[in-house]
């Protein structure tokens, strides 16, 4: 029988259960709240009240491969290694291979003091102790709550490996992206590099760089006064790596090139001398090689003005490569032909009081059009060029590139000059038949060649094929839309005049590649001293041309500046057959399995 006795003491426990159950309960609940319905929250309110500590995610930069998908330029991982001065004053506690704590006699833990720690690490870094040791001692000295220092910037992964085996729980290491260039000085003028800092400085590194360049991200997390992160708490904003910026360059032409140009620059005592290779069909640039060209590995072991690119940031006067110029337009213009005569002295006066001279003294004689180009005469294309008006010639000189940008976009390109006609005046009338009177750069003399080869229509030049970006994206340059600018027929009177000037001009025996049909120009330019006139005896020469002449693939444009053994542009001779042969071999350009047609040079 249950008596209000036995009762009261029953009912006591369960209700002192009920409410320990709810207690927990409502723990549970809370819990629950804090760790999983509402955790993002009580992260964010703990990351406000300054509970956090946040870390930047370094994204990596992104690659430059070649037209072949050669890397060009590629990013490595290393590591600031960084400590926290306030933990490692306490030092750490002991632990034997199997990872437990070590303890003494009296059952305390065996602890490894900072110093002892500090030689640890210098071993693996090659620092010495004192200054490793130096740098938390310092630290706190100034600063007893100091939870930051960096004992040593861009480790190697193999340091880093060797430093995290070390286990050390108040070291950290912070990855950052360093660039490497695979190929050393191959297209170093054309890549630039990147600072210290890993800000980009020159070339397509600062010109791309909105391909290349990484977003970085950052993760946030509490820590616990031992400097311990607490389980839960991170919240992670990925970093984006950059994209691969693809050139048009192929590395192995490029070596090829960079290699030649030393030497013949040497050879014939040139200030600097660089070669472009273009393809006919697209406007590619595949090679851009210079002397001197930097090692984007090193920078600082180049003197200043050979850390850029000279051929892109260079303008001169073509001379007589831009006479083909006066050619097509006395054609589509003059209804002239090649086979078109004048009368042609080696001193002609002309009406307006003009004077032009050619380069040798000769006889006068007949000169067809095409024997104009061959004997590269200047008086005689004075002539051609003056049976049209002098604005239709500056239309043709401007739709052929002078005066106008190369469309690369390069930084520090120079502002070629091509003076408005009604502002020529009468010497300036016929100069620029032979080209003189304005400016142009490397790549619009190829790219007027380019023009010739490829049947009258002007492909834009370009450097970069593609950006593909991190998601997969691929984004093409905007580039300049094909423009015809002779007619066909124009284009391949033009082409088989070019190639009777390698046929029987005077640089034929020493240009001349056996089996195939080639079409080129030279060109000997003036320098001007700065002073309204030109440097006496000092040019600067160039030599371009296209080949296999009868299917045009790729241009070749060789420079000299100022070269002191052999001034005139017979010194491009040795170069150019070099560099074209190179070309044909390096494509497999096929032999022509046939011969220039002549034409006649006098009449």
């Amino acid at each position: 029988m249950t008596t209000r006795a036995t009762r009261s003491p029953r009912r006591r426990t369960v209700v002192a259960l009920a409410v320990v159950l709810a207690v927990l309960v409502a723990f549970v609940v809370r819990l629950v709240d804090i760790q999983i319905v509402n955790a993002s929250q009580h992260v964010q309110d703990a990351f406000s009240k300054g509970m956090q500590t946040t870390s930047t995610l370094e994204g990596t930069r992104g690659s430059i491969v070649d037209a072949n998908g050669s890397p060009l330029a590629t990013s490595m991982l290393r590591y600031n290694v960084t400590v926290d001065p306030m933990l490692a004053e306490k030092g750490m506690s002991l632990r034997d291979e199997n990872g437990a704590v070590v303890k003494n006699d009296a059952r305390e833990p065996v602890m490894v003091t900072w110093p002892e720690i500090a030689g640890q690490i210098a071993e693996v870094t090659g620092q010495d102790p004192d200054e490793v040791r130096a740098i938390a001692d310092d630290a706190i000295a100034k600063d007893p709550n100091n939870r930051y220092q960096v004992i040593k910037r861009l480790v190697s992964t193999a340091e880093f490996r060797k430093l995290a085996d070390l286990e050390i729980p108040f070291i950290r290491f912070e990855p950052v992206a360093s660039r490497s260039y695979p190929d050393g000085a191959v297209a170093g003028n054309i890549l630039g590099f990147v600072g210290s800092d890993g800000k980009p400085l020159e070339g397509v590194e600062k010109l791309q760089d909105s391909c290349l360049e990484p977003t970085d991200g950052n993760i946030r997390y509490q820590r616990g006064a031992n400097g311990v992160t607490i389980p839960g708490t991170a919240v992670e904003k990925p970093a984006v790596n950059g994209g691969t910026l693809k050139l048009t360059i192929d590395s192995d032409l490029q070596w090829y090139m960079q290699q030649l140009i030393a030497e013949e620059t040497d050879r014939y005592q040139a200030d600097w001398g660089g070669v472009l290779v273009m393809e006919v069909a697209t406007g590619k640039i595949r090679a851009l090689a210079e002397t001197k060209t930097v090692d984007p590995n090193d920078p600082g072991a180049s003197e200043p003005q050979d850390r850029g690119s000279r051929l892109l940031r260079f303008s001169f006067e073509p001379g007589s490569t831009f006479k083909p110029v006066t050619a097509a337009t006395a054609i589509e213009q003059a209804g002239v032909t090649p086979g078109t005569t004048v009368k042609v002295p080696d001193r002609m006066v002309f009406d307006n009081g003009a004077v032009v001279n050619d380069s040798e003294k000769h006889s006068t004689e007949n000169l067809t059009l095409n024997g104009g180009l061959v004997t590269s005469s200047n008086v005689a294309m004075s002539q051609f060029g003056a049976m049209v008006a002098p604005e239709t010639r500056y239309d043709y000189l401007k739709k052929f590139g002078a005066g106008q940008a190369s469309g690369l976009d390069w930084s520090g390109e120079p502002k070629t000059t091509l003076s408005p006609a009604d502002t020529w005046d009468n010497q300036t009338k016929y100069a620029t038949t032979f080209g003189q009177a304005f400016t142009v750069t490397a790549v619009q003399v190829a790219s007027a060649y380019q023009t010739f080869a490829n049947g009258g229509v002007r492909m834009p030049a370009s450097l970069v094929e593609s950006c593909t970006k991190a998601d997969g994206e691929v984004i093409k340059p905007k580039l300049a839309a094909p423009e015809r600018v002779v007619k066909e027929e124009t284009a391949k009177e033009v082409s088989l005049m070019l190639e009777n000037v390698f046929a029987q001009g005077t640089l034929a025996d020493d240009v001349a590649l056996p089996g195939y049909r080639m079409g080129g120009k030279t060109g000997t330019a003036q320098i001007s001293d700065g002073k309204g006139g030109y440097k006496k005896n000092l040019y600067f020469t160039s030599l371009v041309g296209f080949a296999p002449a009868e299917d045009p693939q790729y241009v070749v444009l060789t420079v000299f500046d100022e070269p002191k053994k052999q001034r005139m542009s017979s010194a491009n001779r040795s170069v150019f057959k070099k560099a074209m042969a190179q070309v044909l071999t390096h494509y497999r350009v096929m032999p022509s399995g046939s011969e220039t047609p002549l034409l006649p040079v006098t009449g």
